[in-house]
């Protein structure tokens, strides 16, 4: 896991003192090594964390035999030892036992394809000396950033933004379309475009090849999907979840394949505790190689003294069964102030949740305790659905023809969430539903009355984008389609993007089982009704890990998380809130109609309801706090 850089036609005297200076700015996402190649118009920079091959032979930017591929690469591919056989087979010699190494040899042999025997998370660019040709790539779901400036045939990219803002040459600007998607709509990471004028990001799934003053982005994956809701059988349901955990173990086996110690984060959920009980399965299975475990398997989970919040007791169930090394961090509101100007600095963008803390704080205890990697959970939500996306489920059992069968799942999912989640699910499924016959002005009216937050937009700044949404207005109402546009257009992304820079801050890689791209496939590949069954989300899941995980875990009906605890972090420092809208020099006041906002916390309704309902007030917070840091 590294940092990477490049330009491309650029005065050379001009290329190598700002490729430098980027190169600099990537060093918390590599601190053993640095890296440079720099010839003629064309300059890669590099930052090494090692994790595989810790040599010197592993260093990057890294060249073929012949001198005219280089590579500077940014990531981990999981089956590296089983393609260096294929190619040694078809006469390729290797000098050293990186990924890195395979990913050149495979990219001679295969050309672009390569990327499709790649599984892993990667963000690479190889120079072609001999064809003067710029070959860039990203993973399949993006797991790893790639972002790139192209103007005027100069090209330049890094795995941050904060690199390209040391270009003498670009002016720092807002992307104002972005910022009212976010403000009006909630969105980050949806597109090519970032919170950065001229600066956009290469999608999941693409890659990119210059050639001259042409750049041309093609995509090379596509998630398909079963559009079927199925028949459930219980003896299919039950081979399938088999199917699924063979799988997920096997991805778990792969991301063990290190040179350095590998820990897991335990949030006490189905998803982290399901993979920490394969981790210790394939352990006592000697699956995994105790080199990458010292003794015993360390976990970092972020709990609250507050019991509401605190997943302790979930945690403990699934760590006393199996031998482990449990470390606790518990983040507190007056710490989250403290370090907010760091945490935003690392993230680059406005986040949309203060609960992303909770990870920064698991991040920052897993660097005390000298770890480079470790395996999270992200995924299982994206591939199984979250509750508020129960609704679309329900639709498609309903245009399934399958009234009894819909009438069944709701009265069970009452039973599990409550009436509250139900009455939910369906009101967003009918405004969701109502995008397919409204005219633009007529949803955006509606949502007007129903979003109250977009009351807290400037007017101009609202009038100004309120016809120009950059996201599709049509309804996605299969239950499947839903979910792998989650997966590979939004939502998806906005996590493992802050997941990405919060680790990197600290040194660490972060390993996500649930997005080995096989697992993935197959569960796109079921009818939906083995992803929500009885009411249960995650049918499969909890099928399958019978004698695995303790009764508790495998159908718990609540997972707190963060979220609910960094909401009352804010209410009870309205006084700051309140601040930040007063301040003098506030940056956001093209954007953000302070008035409403301070006249919504004087009114003492800013958390009347302290949980999920309440106003998106930190959006707000998290835009003027950016405008700060970054501009």
């Amino acid at each position: 896991m590294c940092g990477i850089c490049g330009i491309y036609n650029l005065k050379r005297e001009e290329q190598e003192k700002t490729l430098k200076e980027m190169t600099k700015t990537l060093s918390h996402r590599g601190p053993d090594d640095e890296g440079f190649y720099i010839k003629e118009n064309i300059g890669l920079g590099h930052r090494r964390l090692s994790i595989i091959d810790l040599s010197s032979a592993g260093h990057q930017p890294m060249s073929n035999e012949d001198g005219n591929l280089w590579i500077t690469y940014n990531g981990e591919i999981y089956n590296f030892i089983e393609l260096k056989k294929e190619l040694k087979k078809l006469g390729h010699i290797f000098k050293s036992n990186t990924d890195t190494e395979v990913i050149l040899h495979s990219f001679e042999e295969w050309g672009i394809a390569c990327q499709n025997k790649f599984n892993g998370m990667w963000a690479f660019a190889i120079w072609d000396e001999k064809n003067k040709t710029l070959f860039c790539s990203r993973d399949r779901f993006g797991v790893k950033p790639f972002y790139y400036y192209f103007k005027k045939g100069v090209f330049v990219f890094a795995s941050e933004i904060k690199a390209l803002l040391r270009l003498p040459f670009l002016k720092k600007e807002p992307e104002e379309q972005t910022i009212y998607n976010f403000l009006a709509l909630g969105l980050t990471d949806y597109g090519e475009e970032t919170f950065f004028k001229d600066i956009k990001q290469l999608k999941p799934g693409h890659y990119l090849i210059l050639n001259g003053d042409n750049l041309k982005i093609e995509r090379y994956y596509r998630l398909k999907f079963n559009p079927e809701f199925g028949n459930f059988k219980e003896e299919e349901c039950q081979n399938f979840a088999q199917n699924f955990i063979e799988l997920l173990e096997d991805s778990i086996r792969l991301r063990f394949r290190s040179d350095v110690e590998v820990g897991s984060c335990l949030s006490g959920g189905l998803d982290s505790s399901t993979i920490v009980a394969l981790t210790d399965r394939l352990l006592k299975k000697e699956g995994i190689s105790k080199k990458v475990i010292s003794n015993k398997l360390k976990t970092f989970s972020a709990c609250s003294e507050d019991l509401r919040f605190d997943e302790r007791k979930y945690i403990e169930k699934v760590t006393k069964e199996i031998n482990v090394d449990s470390y606790y961090t518990f983040p507190q509101g007056n710490e989250f102030w403290q370090d907010i100007d760091k945490l935003v600095l690392a993230q680059e963008e406005p986040f949309r949740s203060a609960s992303i803390y909770a990870h920064w704080r698991v991040m920052k205890l897993a660097k005390e305790k000298g770890m480079k990697v470790l395996l999270i959970g992200e995924g299982g939500d994206e591939l199984f659905g979250y509750p508020e996306q129960v609704g679309a489920f329900f639709f498609q059992v309903l245009i399934s023809a399958k009234i009894p069968l819909l009438l069944k799942e709701i009265k069970e999912t009452a039973k599990i969430k409550g009436w509250r989640q139900v009455k939910e699910n369906i009101s967003l499924l009918l405004n969701q539903m109502s995008r397919y016959f409204l005219p633009s002005a007529a949803i955006l009216f509606l949502r007007k009355r129903r979003v109250r937050d977009l009351g807290y937009i400037a007017p101009s700044f609202f009038r100004k984008f309120q016809y120009d949404e950059e996201v599709p207005k049509r309804a996605r109402i299969n239950f499947q389609e839903l979910l792998q546009e989650r997966v590979t257009e939004s939502g998806l992304r906005y996590l493992l993007n802050f997941e990405d820079k919060n680790s990197m801050a600290f040194s660490i890689e972060n390993r996500s089982p649930f997005l080995d791209y096989r697992l993935v496939e197959f569960v796109f590949s079921l009818p939906a009704v083995y992803k929500i069954h009885n009411g249960w989300s995650k049918y499969l899941v909890r099928a399958g890990t019978k004698d695995l995980l303790p009764e508790e875990i495998r159908w718990r009906k609540d997972k707190k998380g963060f979220t609910s605890s960094a909401l009352h972090w804010l209410k009870d420092d309205q006084d700051k809130i309140k601040s930040i809208f007063q301040a003098k020099d506030f940056k956001a006041e093209n954007y953000i109609n302070r008035k409403a906002v301070l006249d919504l916390i004087d009114s003492n309704k800013l958390f009347e309801k302290c949980n999920l309902e309440s106003p998106e007030i930190w959006k707000y917070v998290s835009l003027e706090l950016w405008l700060r840091k970054m501009f």
